[in-house]
């Protein structure tokens, strides 16, 4: 499912959330200005430079090279160097940077459509401080389960997957308009956001079991999505019982898939 709109607008322009795309965006260009990961190394989080700070961190990679009569597993071993702060830094500093272009889309476009609702309820200094707090206990998520990886892990999948859980909270009732493919053909339809949103963090907690143990070959932070999205959902739920957030729209626009003649979500 790729969502493409929501039905709630925003009373307020998101300027908090237009700056951390743009931020991201122009640290993503820095990136590919280096070419020996040099900032990823620096400033992405490594949880074995944080459960043992004085060792050496020793990243292998292992790639398969065919030779004239067989194909051959060769491991090459990379000492990175201690980080210029304190490790505990890059919890934060890790939600800054992207593995590649397509990661970074993929991440800024979920912001981008469930992003501005959230400012809009939390207010411009609130959202910030927000996200902030999600993405640094997504990355503790991502530690807790595997102190000893050597992989760097970066990227605001868990910040976003906390503004997402914040989403669910803030707006039960709102709907999704979504790009979803049927067999060969796309379809454009409305899911209520607690579907679309329960079924992404299922698919998250289904993926993070398996890779229990696996954290070294499994490519994704599961577990900075999945505890992402339940400290976005319990901060959100805690800052409404204090009278944190401002009310909500009283007025949702039209969904794109009503005016195409598709049926309505009985969720309104």
């Amino acid at each position: 499912m790729i969502p493409l709109r929501d039905n709630v607008p925003s009373r307020t322009t998101p300027v908090v959330n237009y700056l951390l795309i743009l931020f991201s965006s122009l640290i993503f260009f820095l990136q590919t200005n280096d070419p020996d990961g040099r900032l990823t190394f620096m400033f992405g989080m490594i949880p074995a430079r944080i459960s043992q700070p004085d060792k050496p961190v020793v990243i292998e990679n292992r790639e398969l090279v065919r030779t004239a009569f067989s194909v051959q597993e060769v491991t090459t071993r990379l000492e990175v160097p201690p980080s210029a702060f304190s490790p505990w830094l890059t919890a934060l500093t890790c939600i800054l940077l992207h593995g590649n272009l397509m990661h970074l889309v993929g991440n800024m476009w979920f912001l981008y459509i469930f992003g501005d609702n959230v400012e809009d309820r939390l207010g411009h200094v609130g959202y910030l401080l927000f996200y902030i707090a999600c993405g640094v206990l997504a990355s503790l998520s991502h530690y807790g389960i595997d102190p000893a990886s050597t992989v760097p892990t970066i990227g605001a999948s868990g910040a976003i997957a906390g503004v997402m859980g914040a989403y669910l909270y803030l707006y039960p009732h709102a709907n999704v308009i979504s790009l979803v493919p049927i067999l060969f053909f796309l379809q454009i339809m409305v899911i209520p956001a607690p579907v679309f949103l329960g079924l992404w963090f299922a698919l998250q907690l289904l993926q993070g079991s398996f890779s229990v143990g696996a954290a070294e070959v499994a490519g994704v932070a599961w577990w900075a999505h999945i505890g992402g999205f339940v400290a976005g959902f319990v901060l959100a739920w805690l800052l409404g019982r204090v009278g944190r957030t401002l009310p909500r729209v009283s007025v949702i626009r039209p969904d794109t898939a009503q005016r195409f003649g598709r049926m309505r979500s009985p969720w309104e």
